[in-house]
């Protein structure tokens, strides 16, 4: 089975280069217009479902890519949400990793959790009948992605749909797409 990944649409927090971990901000213009790029390169394709972190940015840009897909049913799935930075959740991403250079930020999900997290979601919705689109966070993602491929993975962008698919019983291959 093939699970596309998108990264919701950018924020302004996105915009700003603030740790946004679990903070319910809303997607700006652009995000929406990122959203229906992402929507309209996934309809070239069949999708059984959408499953979504239920944050507004990632729940809107599932919406969003629904409106090109008649037929895909849409699913909130709370293991999606993205990881809690703790004390660095609003701060400017130069002051986190000056201040936290290890991103072991005080307060915040491990994260071996969040890719534990990532892994478990992300196998148990490759396993699901039919082809699945996920829409969650950027660090959730890349995480899953590392555990799943047993590689690195670049930073996902806002907007961005990656290709899961297994390559044997065990592995998976992420393709970037946009």
């Amino acid at each position: 089975m093939t699970v596309a990944l998108v990264r919701h649409g950018r924020t302004a927090w996105n915009l700003a280069r603030r740790m946004q971990g679990r903070a319910d901000i809303p997607l700006d213009a652009h995000g929406r217009a990122q959203a229906e790029s992402a929507a309209e390169l996934l309809s070239r394709a069949e999708w059984a479902r959408i499953v979504s972190s239920p944050l507004d940015r990632a729940a809107e840009t599932a919406s969003l890519i629904r409106r090109k897909l008649a037929h895909a049913e849409v699913m909130m799935d709370e293991r999606l949400i993205e990881r809690d930075y703790g004390a660095a959740e609003g701060m400017a991403v130069s002051e986190a990793r000056e201040r936290w250079p290890d991103s072991d930020y005080p307060d915040a999900e491990p994260l071996h959790e969040t890719t534990e997290r990532a892994r478990r979601v992300l196998t148990h919705i490759e396993q699901l009948e039919g082809d699945s689109i996920v829409v969650a966070h950027g660090t959730l993602l890349r995480v899953g992605v590392e555990a799943l491929t047993a590689g690195t993975c670049p930073r996902i962008l806002n907007g961005q749909v990656v290709l899961l698919e297994r390559d044997g019983a065990e592995r998976f291959v992420a393709r970037f797409l946009s």
